[in-house]
């Protein structure tokens, strides 16, 4: 088909017919249209009668009327009924438009136009949808041209942009949006255009025409067609999505306050050390809630002073000068060469206006927001500094039941969106987690403090030293997570040269921890003096240990109240409260006793770890004693072990923080303990520092302590050992024995005492005792004179009458001794008094007062 008009004409969509009849009232000319509409070609149409072909036989008699009035000149336009080709004999209606017309002989005759009426009324259908469509639509409706030129918008669209919809055509996308916006959308259109894919969800920025509030608006495009198939523009539907682009701002906000506060819960106080709380609270703010932060702590808070009730910042420091000092314990900053903090003023920095470095101590001044902070416990508003990058400060005070134990400044840089309520809500909620955190860091560190100088005051001081042995010792404290635990040790002195080796560890940690061991080590020397047998020093500390977890400071009690009516705790609280106790009064102790003069060891341990020896040429060994149970479960007795010890070897005792931990094993850690003892032998001391630095020591899990004896018997020479019958005359014998060992030893300055309580000392074996009298000199650092009988009864210092003719040689022991005393032996006792050597002074007179203190 040829045709001059563009495709797209509304010839496109209707569907329109011509033919001619002639004079006759025959169909004379037939168009290639009519043949296409009517279904029959020029050939079966040419020459017949028109309302017998096509018109129903009920409407023909009118068909014939009208077109004889027609041959007479008439014109009629009317709707007339025909059967529709094709379609199962069907009617259809056609629209005809007749018009009389002349021959070239002057007969008349009529030309025809005939219209599908079905087609006009799915034009005049789509028309109106269309229209109610584009007009009635609460969306923004715009239609471009091919040029991107407005062709046409809905009143919808005219309301947001202003004016009536017909003022809009020929405008373009940069009447309407910013040149990045313009430029996009121009892009997009073009896009569309030539590809034909549609575009949803196109996110537009920009201003409404006569206002500066920004607004937001979503756009569908599309790309329309003629109904023969040529692209004629496109579409848009536009809304605006301000509402739900506020809305859908505001839920990331509260969702990404969410996850900052899980952030913190999760991140903030895992640590009790309180630089490092300061810091774990920055590393959530920045940069997830601002760009810059600062910590600042009160500086009596950090170096332990106590407040008064409620803050940090007494009255009486608060000045004109300024807040209290404070310390800058973090700073954090997400921007480039940046200040670590706003300065907290307003108007351009000055050199005295610069943040305060990391770890220097500074006051606010008296009136600045952050002083303010501090003394208010609410958030302050820090102007910005207008010739800087920060736009906007929070200063939130740290607040932890109701003490303000520090501030911290927020800062947000010019760029980035300036605080509102949410956030200082968010901050606050922020600063007061990490308050709470740093108190109890505060509190912890009060409480490790005391712990700790308590533990350390009940350790021996240096190196203890003790006859015939050389002992080195160590004490290595959990690190900074951990609290300080029960771990202690101890040297003490017995008689006869002898001494007691201790180590023990109390189960649980803490204050607590430290005053049950503290309690026990008293118990451990008390019970020591009284120069029992190690199991017996066990079982009387057990008996201790229980009596300590109880109120009355006896057994245990199995409830509150008594027969008065009061009521019973219930089991679970039983239950719990016996936990709590045992947790802190359990613990473990190996105890031991040597002797230097027949070089034996007698062990009784109460569940701790089993002593090493390591003897010349020998690989080291874990001395086998019973472990036993430990101090406070009661009802199993404990045993005792006794080994003689090479000359030179040496004895070494530790807690279980030396040899188990969480990466290793207790088996694996012994294996490592003997293979580090079976090493070169060198100088005690540097054994020590040799055991901890190969050793895996520095895991901080739980405390350490190590001591090590060199074993040095003492020398035949420094022993005088003697036999005596039981008759008078061995008390001469005794005194002639002494005398000669003393001078043997160039004691001559301590011939006469020694003589004179040795004399009292058999004489009172004698007298009370039984069986033979042993007679026993032992010289070290001090003099010792031991005297064994059989006997069973204990001496007993008394005051003497004035008409008693004895009775007093015990006094006169204790007054020219230095120390004496007596202890129970498996076949009898032992009765001893100590000398000190002399240094070369004169030995002191008795006064008259001591003289007659024995009257």
């Amino acid at each position: 088909m040829w045709q001059n008009s563009p495709p797209g004409s509304i010839y496109d969509y209707i569907r329109v017919a011509s033919f001619s009849i002639g004079p006759d009232g025959l169909i004379e000319q037939w168009s290639s249209r009519a043949a296409a509409l009517f279904g029959m070609t020029s050939t079966e149409a040419v020459g017949r009668d028109p309302v017998e072909a096509f018109m129903p036989a009920e409407l023909r008699s009118d068909g014939h009327r009208r077109v004889g009035e027609i041959l007479d000149g008439k014109e009629w336009t009317g709707l007339v009924p025909f059967r529709m080709p094709g379609e199962g004999g069907a009617h259809g209606v056609a629209e005809v438009y007749v018009m009389p017309s002349l021959t070239g002989q002057g007969e008349r005759a009529a030309l025809c136009i005939v219209v599908d009426v079905r087609a006009l009324r799915r034009i005049e259908t789509d028309l109106a949808a269309s229209q109610a469509i584009f007009g009635q639509s609460p969306f923004g409706f715009v239609l471009f041209g091919t040029d991107f030129a407005v062709v046409r918008a809905n009143q919808r669209f005219a309301t947001v942009f202003g004016g009536a919809a017909e003022d809009h055509r020929g405008r373009t996308v940069e009447d309407y949006l910013p040149q990045a916006e313009a430029d996009r959308l121009s892009a997009t259109l073009k896009r569309v255009l030539e590809t034909g894919e549609s575009v949803t969800d196109l996110q537009l920025v920009g201003t409404a025409p006569g206002t500066t509030e920004r607004r937001h608006w979503s756009m569908n495009l599309y790309r329309v067609h003629s109904g023969a198939g040529r692209p004629v523009g496109i579409a848009g539907l536009a809304t605006d999505v301000t509402r739900r682009h506020i809305a859908a701002r505001e839920a990331a906000s509260a969702r990404r306050n969410l996850a900052l506060l899980n952030e913190a819960s999760a991140r903030i106080g895992n640590s009790l050390d309180l630089e490092t709380t300061a810091r774990e609270l920055l590393d959530v703010a920045v940069p997830g809630f601002c760009d810059l932060a600062a910590v600042d702590l009160y500086q009596g808070l950090l170096t332990g002073e106590e407040a008064a009730p409620g803050s940090w910042a007494p009255a009486h420091r608060e000045s004109a000068g300024g807040s209290a000092e404070l310390r800058r314990v973090a700073h954090a900053s997400a921007v480039a060469d940046a200040l670590p903090t706003a300065v907290a003023g307003s108007g351009p920095p000055g050199p005295d206006d610069l943040p305060p470095a990391l770890g220097s101590v500074h006051r606010f001044p008296f009136g600045s927001p952050c002083a303010v902070a501090l003394r208010s416990g609410r958030v302050e508003d820090v102007p910005g500094d207008e010739m800087g990058f920060v736009q906007s400060t929070l200063a939130v005070p740290m607040v932890a039941h109701d003490t303000v134990v520090g501030l911290v400044q927020f800062s947000r840089t010019k760029g980035s969106e300036p605080f509102g309520e949410r956030d200082r809500a968010l901050a606050t909620e922020l600063a007061a987690r990490a308050a709470v955190c740093i108190d109890n860091a505060r509190l912890y560190r009060r409480e490790h403090e005391r712990a700790l100088i308590l533990q350390r005051s009940l350790l021996p001081p240096g190196d203890p030293e003790a006859a015939g042995l050389d002992i080195a010792c160590r004490y290595l404290p959990g690190n900074t997570a951990t609290e300080v635990g029960g771990d202690w040790f101890d040297v003490i002195e017995l008689p006869g040269h002898r001494t007691a080796l201790v180590v023990g560890d109390v189960m649980g940690r803490g204050l607590r921890a430290a005053v049950a061991m503290g309690e026990l080590r008293t118990a451990v020397r008390t019970l020591a003096l009284l120069d029992l047998e190690p199991a017996e020093v066990l079982s009387a500390l057990d008996e201790v240990a229980r009596g300590l977890g109880s109120p009355g400071g006896g057994e245990r009690s199995e409830g509150l109240g008594g027969r008065g009516g009061a009521q019973w705790p219930s089991r679970a609280a039983q239950r719990s409260r016996e936990a709590d106790l045992s947790e802190v009064y359990l613990a473990t102790c190996v105890y031991a006793v040597y002797d230097p003069v027949t070089r034996r060891c007698t062990f009784a341990n109460a569940g701790h770890m089993p002593p090493a020896v390591v003897e010349p040429g020998r690989p080291a060994r874990l001395i086998d004693v019973p472990p036993g149970m430990p101090l406070g479960v009661g009802g199993e007795p404990f045993e005792e072990v006794e080994v003689e010890l090479a000359e030179n070897a040496l004895l070494t005792l530790y807690t279980d923080g030396l040899v188990e931990s969480r990466d290793q094993p207790l088996d694996e850690g012994l294996a490592a303990l003997r293979a580090v003892l079976t090493g070169p032998q060198m100088e005690l001391e540097d054994a020590c520092d040799f055991v901890l630095s190969t050793l895996d020591t520095q895991h901080g899990e739980d405390d350490i302590a190590l001591l090590m004896a060199r074993i040095q018997g003492l020398p035949a020479e420094a022993v005088g050992d003697w036999t005596l019958p039981r008759e008078p005359r061995s008390v001469g014998r005794a005194r002639e024995l002494a005398r000669g060992q003393l001078l043997a030893w160039d004691l001559d300055d301590l011939v006469d005492t020694t003589e004179l309580l040795v004399s009292e000392l058999v004489t009172n074996a004698l007298r009370y005792g039984e069986g033979e009298i042993r007679l026993r000199l032992l010289r070290d650092r001090t003099l010792v004179c031991e005297v064994w009988d059989a006997g069973l009864v204990q001496p007993r210092r008394r005051r003497a009458r004035d008409t008693d003719e004895g009775g007093r040689g015990l006094q006169l022991v204790g007054l020219l001794s230095a120390a004496w005393g007596s202890r129970r032996t498996p076949r009898g006792k032992t009765v001893w008094f100590e000398l000190a050597l002399p240094d070369g002074e004169p030995a002191a007179e008795l006064s008259v007062e001591q003289l007659l203190s024995m009257y």
